[in-house]
């Protein structure tokens, strides 16, 4: 099965579709942020980054999903920065500090058929979202070299609906966390005043493009919505709502990864009701939850 960049979309209409989101940073409306700031020229947006990728590292990483990991690991691509700002964030070194060096476009085609030759399932880039535009460009030099596995689009939820239209039939596998079901929790801890409003519309489409996750032979994921959601002490992220939300809009068939790593890192200790793990009781409340809603795929 080849993945839909290949299979679903002329080399043409993407060389069109990179324009149209190339389009997007002059006055930058890439995600809802809409910084307008022009991204060829300037940083100083939300995401403090401008026209070049930044990458932080690439290798095969096994700590993913199962079925993005296999046996030869996900191709990950850590892209430096973040549309969002997050105060417990877990990677704060790549996306608020950021660590990592700009590439060119040709750079980052070339790490992609890296991770292929290396035997790697899939390409994930990690938190995608501000270089859209530069990834569907390496994309086109490293198709035509030969790249031929599924795409991963591993983000926090955070997206523009009009960005995610321009990216139907490249992205194989949309993975996007799911943070909180409260605006007003999401404003306080991640600098975002609408993101249960927008992460809804974004899931919805990203749903509408790809459907839920299919896996194929050795278990290995060919296409779909993968989602995340991590508890969080104190009912900060709202997960009943957010389980609630997937089982009645989305599908009870969605497979999600309820994560219970929480630590507070980073800023968290700023905040006593983060500043602590989750306890067993917590999380084992909200994986019972899901199952009552009759989810059951990604936390078995």
């Amino acid at each position: 099965m080849l993945p839909s960049y290949i299979s679903e979309i002329s080399l043409e209409e993407l060389k069109e579709r990179r324009d149209k989101l190339y389009e997007l940073l002059e006055a930058c409306r890439l995600c809802p942020n809409e910084c307008y700031i022009d991204r060829r020229f300037e940083d100083k947006g939300n995401c403090r980054s401008g026209y070049l990728p930044i990458v932080s590292s690439y290798a095969p990483h096994y700590g993913e999903e199962p079925p993005l990991v296999g046996r030869f690991g996900s191709g990950t691509i850590f892209l430096t920065n973040c549309n969002l700002d997050c105060k417990f964030c877990q990677n704060y070194d790549i996306s608020h500090l950021g660590s990592g060096r700009e590439v060119t476009i040709e750079q980052l085609a070339e790490m992609m058929l890296s991770l292929q030759k290396r035997g790697c399932h899939n390409i994930n880039f990690v938190t995608p979202t501000h270089f859209a535009p530069q990834i569907v460009d390496a994309l086109i030099i490293a198709r035509e070299k030969g790249l031929e596995v599924p795409i991963v689009y591993n983000c926090g939820g955070y997206e523009s609906v009009e960005t995610l239209k321009l990216l139907e039939k490249i992205i194989d596998i949309y993975m996007p966390d799911i943070k909180y079901s409260s605006n007003e929790n999401a404003l306080k801890y991640s600098g975002i005043s609408n993101y249960w409003d927008v992460v809804q519309l974004a899931i919805k489409e990203m749903h509408r493009q790809v459907g839920d996750l299919k896996i194929g032979s050795g278990g290995i994921a060919r296409r779909g919505l993968l989602i995340r959601h991590l508890v969080m002490p104190n009912n900060v992220a709202g997960s009943k709502e957010v389980l609630k939300f997937i089982a009645q809009e989305i599908s009870k068939d969605s497979y999600i990864n309820i994560m219970d790593q929480y630590r507070p890192v980073f800023l968290a200790y700023n905040y006593d009701e983060i500043n602590r793990p989750i306890t067993y009781k917590e999380y084992n409340e909200i994986l019972n939850y899901a199952k009552s809603l009759g989810l059951y795929r990604g936390f078995e």
